[in-house]
C-alpha cells in the first residue's frame, strides 16, 4: 500500500493562522505563548449527503468547544454536490471564530487520504479529527488535548457513545461496540496508555504526523498511525482520555447480525495487509488483550447476567465468542491471502530475472 502523503507536503509547522495558541513569539498582551494551549485545527471529512444533518450537528459541536480551535476543516471525500453544498452553507464562516474551511480530497484514496488532505492545510499544532456522524460534548476539545501539556505525548484519544437510532439489540454485546466505530467495554476506563485510538475521536501532533509519513492506510488509519506514532515514540506517547466524549451516531441499519458478522471477518482479514504495511511497527498485543477480555470477562458475565433471568445473556455470550472465532477466521484469511501475493510476487520477480538473463545471453552469442 503506498503512502498517501509524503512529510515534505505539509506546510511549516507553524504557518497559517497565528493565535493565543502559538508556539512562538508573544500574544498580544505580551506573555510567551509557550505558556498557552496548543493551537488545534479540527478535521472533520465527509462523503455523503445522507448525512447532511448529521454533519451540521457534528461542526455545531465544534464551534461551541469551551476551548476553541484556531479552525474547522471540512474535507469532502470525492463528491462535487456535497462539496459545493458545504462551500455554500459555509461560505460566509471563513472569518468567523472558529474560521470554517471547505476543502476537498485531492488524493485517489477515501478517509485517510481525506484526512492527509486536511492535514497538509491545517494550521494547527494539534490536529483533531471528528467523525461527521458524531457530536462532540462541549468540554471534549479541553479535556482532548490537556495530555499534550507533556511533551512525551504523541497522540490522545477520547470515547466515542453509540447512539443508537433504534436502540440497542438486547442481543449486541458492548464489547463489540467497535464495529460502530464507539468505545466497548475492555478499553481503560481513565486516562492512559491504548495501542488503538478509535478514528471518530481522536488527535495528533501535526509535527508528529508529518514524521510518520501521514495516514498510510483508508480503511485502517486510526491505527496505522498509533502504531507508528508508538514505534518511534514509544507505547506511553498514545493516550487514551475517555472523560473526552462525543456521541457517535449509529444508524438501524448496523446493529444487524450481517453487519457484525461482516465487520468482524473483513476489518480482521484487512488487518493483515494493514500490519505488513508497518514493518517493525507492527504488534498484535492489542488484539490478543481484547480476545482474552472478551472471552475471560465478557462471555462469564452473560452466563451470569442468564442465570439472574435476563433472557438475552446466553445470546450476547454466544455473539461474543462467535465474534472472536469470525474475527481468527478473517485473520486466517488475510495471511492466506498475503502469502499468495508475496508468492507471486517474487514468481515475477524471478521471471523477470531470468528473461533478463536469457536475452543478455542471447545477445552475447
Amino acid at each position: 500500500m503506498r503512502i498517501l502523503m509524503h512529510a515534505q507536503s505539509y506546510p511549516p509547522i507553524g504557518g497559517g493562522q497565528e493565535g493565543p495558541g502559538s508556539k512562538t513569539g508573544q500574544t498580544e498582551d505580551g506573555v510567551s505563548s509557550e505558556h498557552r494551549h496548543p493551537t488545534i485545527s479540527v478535521i472533520i471529512c465527509a462523503y455523503t449527503e445522507d448525512r447532511w444533518e448529521l454533519m451540521l450537528q457534528s461542526v455545531a459541536s465544534v464551534q461551541e468547544q469551551t476551548l476553541q480551535p484556531c479552525e474547522i476543516i471540512v474535507c469532502i471525500d470525492h463528491n462535487e454536490t456535497l462539496f459545493h453544498r458545504c462551500a455554500a452553507y459555509w461560505a460566509d464562516f471563513a472569518a468567523s471564530t472558529p474560521p470554517i474551511r471547505v476543502i476537498q480530497n485531492k488524493y485517489d484514496g477515501h478517509l485517510g487520504s481525506a484526512r492527509n488532505t486536511a492535514a497538509e492545510t491545517a494550521a494547527g499544532d494539534i490536529l483533531a479529527f471528528l467523525d461527521d456522524d458524531a457530536a462532540a460534548d462541549k468540554d471534549w476539545l479541553a479535556i482532548l488535548i490537556d495530555p499534550y501539556r507533556d511533551e512525551r505525548i504523541g497522540a490522545v484519544g477520547g470515547r466515542p457513545m453509540p447512539v443508537f437510532e433504534a436502540g440497542r439489540p438486547a442481543w449486541f454485546p458492548v464489547q463489540f461496540d467497535w464495529v460502530f466505530g464507539c468505545a466497548y467495554d475492555g478499553l481503560p476506563t481513565s486516562r492512559g496508555p491504548l495501542a488503538h485510538l478509535i478514528g471518530a475521536d481522536m488527535s495528533v501532533r501535526r509535527t508528529l504526523l508529518e514524521q510518520v509519513g501521514g495516514f498510510h492506510s483508508d480503511n485502517h488509519d486510526d491505527m496505522d498511525m498509533c502504531h507508528r506514532v508508538a514505534h518511534i515514540k514509544g507505547s506511553e506517547a498514545v493516550i487514551y482520555e475517555p472523560a473526552a466524549t462525543v456521541r457517535h451516531f449509529v444508524p438501524a441499519s448496523r446493529p444487524t447480525w450481517k453487519y457484525f458478522w461482516r465487520r468482524c471477518f473483513f476489518v480482521n482479514k484487512g488487518k493483515v495487509e494493514a500490519f505488513a504495511q508497518m514493518g517493525d511497527a507492527a504488534t498484535l498485543g492489542a488484539e490478543a488483550r481484547f480476545v482474552w477480555y472478551a472471552l475471560t470477562k465478557g462471555v462469564p458475565r452473560g452466563i451470569l447476567q442468564a442465570a439472574e433471568g435476563d433472557a438475552h445473556g446466553l445470546a450476547r455470550s454466544a455473539v461474543i465468542i462467535a465474534g472472536v472465532v469470525l474475527a481468527a477466521a478473517g485473520h486466517v484469511a488475510g495471511r492466506i491471502e498475503l502469502a499468495r501475493r508475496l508468492r507471486r510476487q517474487r514468481q515475477q520477480a524471478t521471471g523477470q530475472i531470468l528473461d533478463t538473463a536469457a536475452r543478455a545471453g542471447g545477445r552475447g552469442k
